[in-house]
Protein backbone atom coordinates (compact mmCIF):
# COMPACT_ATOMS: atom_id res chain seq x y z
CA UNK A 1 0.00 0.00 0.00
CA UNK A 2 1.80 3.12 -1.21
CA UNK A 3 0.31 6.61 -1.27
CA UNK A 4 -1.50 5.85 -4.53
CA UNK A 5 -3.20 2.87 -2.92
CA UNK A 6 -3.96 4.51 0.42
CA UNK A 7 -7.36 3.18 1.57
CA UNK A 8 -10.00 5.75 0.71
CA UNK A 9 -13.21 4.21 2.01
CA UNK A 10 -14.24 2.73 5.36
CA UNK A 11 -14.30 -0.75 3.83
CA UNK A 12 -10.85 -0.39 2.27
CA UNK A 13 -9.46 0.85 5.59
CA UNK A 14 -11.04 -2.02 7.53
CA UNK A 15 -9.75 -4.54 4.98
CA UNK A 16 -6.24 -3.11 5.32
CA UNK A 17 -6.40 -3.48 9.09
CA UNK A 18 -7.71 -7.04 8.91
CA UNK A 19 -5.13 -8.05 6.33
CA UNK A 20 -2.30 -6.54 8.35
CA UNK A 21 -3.44 -8.33 11.49
CA UNK A 22 -3.61 -11.61 9.60
CA UNK A 23 0.00 -11.14 8.48
CA UNK A 24 0.96 -10.51 12.10
CA UNK A 25 -0.83 -13.65 13.28
CA UNK A 26 0.74 -15.86 10.63
CA UNK A 27 4.20 -14.35 10.97
CA UNK A 28 4.31 -13.19 7.34
CA UNK A 29 4.99 -9.57 8.24
CA UNK A 30 5.63 -7.08 5.45
CA UNK A 31 6.93 -4.25 7.70
CA UNK A 32 5.72 -1.71 5.12
CA UNK A 33 6.59 1.97 4.93
CA UNK A 34 9.17 1.96 7.69
CA UNK A 35 12.30 3.04 5.83
CA UNK A 36 14.17 6.32 5.60
CA UNK A 37 12.35 7.40 2.44
CA UNK A 38 9.00 7.03 4.17
CA UNK A 39 10.24 8.98 7.18
CA UNK A 40 11.43 11.80 4.94
CA UNK A 41 8.22 11.94 2.94
CA UNK A 42 6.16 12.34 6.11
CA UNK A 43 8.19 15.19 7.55
CA UNK A 44 5.86 17.88 6.20
CA UNK A 45 2.45 16.19 6.16
CA UNK A 46 0.64 13.13 7.46
CA UNK A 47 -2.31 11.32 5.91
CA UNK A 48 -3.21 8.28 8.03
CA UNK A 49 -5.99 6.10 6.70
CA UNK A 50 -7.35 5.02 10.11
CA UNK A 51 -7.41 6.05 13.75
CA UNK A 52 -7.03 3.59 16.58
CA UNK A 53 -8.28 4.24 20.09
CA UNK A 54 -6.97 1.50 22.30
CA UNK A 55 -5.73 0.50 25.70
CA UNK A 56 -2.27 1.73 26.69
CA UNK A 57 -1.24 -1.86 27.53
CA UNK A 58 2.34 -2.42 26.38
CA UNK A 59 1.31 -5.55 24.47
CA UNK A 60 -0.94 -3.61 22.06
CA UNK A 61 1.63 -1.92 19.84
CA UNK A 62 -0.73 -0.82 17.09
CA UNK A 63 1.65 -0.55 14.13
CA UNK A 64 3.08 -3.98 14.93
CA UNK A 65 -0.12 -5.97 15.40
CA UNK A 66 -1.63 -4.46 12.24
CA UNK A 67 1.64 -4.58 10.25
CA UNK A 68 1.49 -1.01 9.04
CA UNK A 69 4.08 1.73 8.81
CA UNK A 70 4.88 5.30 9.66
CA UNK A 71 2.00 7.64 8.96
CA UNK A 72 -0.61 4.93 8.48
CA UNK A 73 -2.40 5.10 11.85
CA UNK A 74 -3.41 7.96 14.11
CA UNK A 75 -3.10 6.28 17.50
CA UNK A 76 -4.77 7.45 20.72
CA UNK A 77 -4.37 5.32 23.85
CA UNK A 78 -5.02 5.33 27.56
CA UNK A 79 -5.51 2.65 30.20
CA UNK A 80 -8.74 0.81 29.50
CA UNK A 81 -9.57 2.97 26.45
CA UNK A 82 -11.70 5.36 28.50
CA UNK A 83 -13.42 8.27 26.74
CA UNK A 84 -12.36 11.76 27.85
CA UNK A 85 -12.55 15.22 26.29
CA UNK A 86 -8.94 15.03 25.13
CA UNK A 87 -9.63 11.63 23.54
CA UNK A 88 -12.69 12.94 21.71
CA UNK A 89 -10.78 15.99 20.55
CA UNK A 90 -7.99 13.82 19.18
CA UNK A 91 -10.40 11.50 17.39
CA UNK A 92 -12.37 14.42 15.96
CA UNK A 93 -9.09 15.83 14.67
CA UNK A 94 -8.32 12.53 12.95
CA UNK A 95 -11.70 12.60 11.20
CA UNK A 96 -12.20 16.29 10.39
CA UNK A 97 -8.63 17.38 9.68
CA UNK A 98 -6.73 14.23 8.71
CA UNK A 99 -9.62 12.53 6.90
CA UNK A 100 -9.38 9.03 8.31
CA UNK A 101 -12.16 6.73 7.13
CA UNK A 102 -12.02 4.28 10.05
CA UNK A 103 -11.85 4.50 13.83
CA UNK A 104 -10.99 1.20 15.49
CA UNK A 105 -11.74 0.97 19.22
CA UNK A 106 -9.56 -1.85 20.50
CA UNK A 107 -9.89 -3.66 23.80
CA UNK A 108 -8.06 -6.81 24.82
CA UNK A 109 -8.43 -9.84 27.03
CA UNK A 110 -7.30 -9.64 30.68
CA UNK A 111 -7.31 -5.84 30.59
CA UNK A 112 -5.73 -4.48 33.77
CA UNK A 113 -8.05 -1.47 33.95
CA UNK A 114 -11.13 -3.63 33.62
CA UNK A 115 -9.74 -6.11 36.14
CA UNK A 116 -9.09 -3.26 38.60
CA UNK A 117 -12.67 -2.07 38.16
CA UNK A 118 -14.05 -5.56 38.75
CA UNK A 119 -11.91 -5.77 41.89
CA UNK A 120 -13.17 -2.34 42.97
CA UNK A 121 -16.78 -3.50 42.82
CA UNK A 122 -15.74 -6.30 45.17
CA UNK A 123 -13.85 -3.94 47.50
CA UNK A 124 -10.44 -5.33 46.60
CA UNK A 125 -8.58 -2.38 45.04
CA UNK A 126 -5.37 -1.55 46.93
CA UNK A 127 -3.94 1.41 45.02
CA UNK A 128 -3.61 4.97 46.24
CA UNK A 129 -3.52 6.95 43.00
CA UNK A 130 -6.40 9.43 42.86
CA UNK A 131 -6.52 9.30 39.10
CA UNK A 132 -6.40 5.52 39.03
CA UNK A 133 -9.55 5.58 41.13
CA UNK A 134 -11.04 8.11 38.71
CA UNK A 135 -10.30 5.75 35.82
CA UNK A 136 -11.96 2.89 37.68
CA UNK A 137 -15.05 5.01 38.34
CA UNK A 138 -15.37 5.68 34.61
CA UNK A 139 -15.47 1.95 33.83
CA UNK A 140 -17.55 0.96 36.87
CA UNK A 141 -21.02 1.55 35.28
CA UNK A 142 -20.18 -0.99 32.58
CA UNK A 143 -19.06 -3.57 35.14
CA UNK A 144 -22.24 -3.09 37.15
CA UNK A 145 -24.39 -3.34 34.01
CA UNK A 146 -22.59 -6.51 32.96
CA UNK A 147 -23.05 -8.05 36.39
CA UNK A 148 -26.75 -7.13 36.37
CA UNK A 149 -27.04 -9.03 33.09
CA UNK A 150 -25.36 -12.06 34.62
CA UNK A 151 -21.96 -11.43 33.01
CA UNK A 152 -18.99 -11.70 35.35
CA UNK A 153 -16.23 -13.00 33.06
CA UNK A 154 -13.65 -10.31 32.38
CA UNK A 155 -13.74 -10.83 28.61
CA UNK A 156 -17.54 -10.40 28.58
CA UNK A 157 -17.18 -7.22 30.62
CA UNK A 158 -14.46 -5.95 28.28
CA UNK A 159 -16.64 -6.56 25.22
CA UNK A 160 -19.45 -4.55 26.80
CA UNK A 161 -16.96 -1.82 27.70
CA UNK A 162 -15.88 -1.56 24.05
CA UNK A 163 -19.52 -1.19 23.01
CA UNK A 164 -20.20 1.40 25.71
CA UNK A 165 -17.09 3.32 24.67
CA UNK A 166 -18.27 3.52 21.07
CA UNK A 167 -21.78 4.52 22.07
CA UNK A 168 -20.39 7.32 24.24
CA UNK A 169 -18.13 8.47 21.42
CA UNK A 170 -20.99 8.62 18.93
CA UNK A 171 -23.38 10.29 21.32
CA UNK A 172 -20.92 12.99 22.41
CA UNK A 173 -19.19 13.79 19.12
CA UNK A 174 -21.33 15.23 16.35
CA UNK A 175 -18.31 15.32 14.04
CA UNK A 176 -17.82 11.56 14.36
CA UNK A 177 -21.49 10.56 14.30
CA UNK A 178 -22.22 12.79 11.30
CA UNK A 179 -19.28 11.30 9.39
CA UNK A 180 -20.64 7.80 10.04
CA UNK A 181 -24.13 8.83 8.90
CA UNK A 182 -22.64 10.35 5.73
CA UNK A 183 -20.83 7.11 4.90
CA UNK A 184 -17.42 8.74 5.15
CA UNK A 185 -16.42 6.94 8.33
CA UNK A 186 -16.90 3.61 10.04
CA UNK A 187 -16.35 2.90 13.72
CA UNK A 188 -15.43 -0.67 14.61
CA UNK A 189 -15.01 -2.13 18.07
CA UNK A 190 -12.86 -5.20 18.48
CA UNK A 191 -11.09 -7.30 21.07
CA UNK A 192 -7.45 -8.33 20.76
CA UNK A 193 -6.36 -11.78 21.92
CA UNK A 194 -2.97 -11.57 23.59
CA UNK A 195 -1.90 -15.17 22.96
CA UNK A 196 -3.26 -15.66 19.46
CA UNK A 197 -2.55 -12.09 18.31
CA UNK A 198 -5.79 -11.74 16.39
CA UNK A 199 -8.69 -9.34 16.65
CA UNK A 200 -12.37 -10.19 16.99
CA UNK A 201 -14.98 -7.61 15.92
CA UNK A 202 -17.54 -6.74 18.58
CA UNK A 203 -19.49 -3.81 17.15
CA UNK A 204 -19.64 -2.14 13.74
CA UNK A 205 -21.11 1.26 12.94
CA UNK A 206 -20.99 2.27 9.31
CA UNK A 207 -20.79 0.66 5.92
CA UNK A 208 -18.24 -2.09 6.47
CA UNK A 209 -18.40 -5.86 6.84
Amino acid sequence: MNEVHRPQTPQEAWDAMKNGNERFVTGSLAHPRQDIDRRTSLAQVQKPFAALFGCADSRLSAEIIFDVGLGDLFVVRNAGQVIAETILGSLEYSVEVLGVSLILVLGHDECGAVRATIDATEGKVNVEGVFIHDLVERIKPTVLAANAAGKFNIDDVTALHVEDTINEMLSRSKVISDAVKAGKLAVVGANYKLVEGNIHPIAIHGDVK
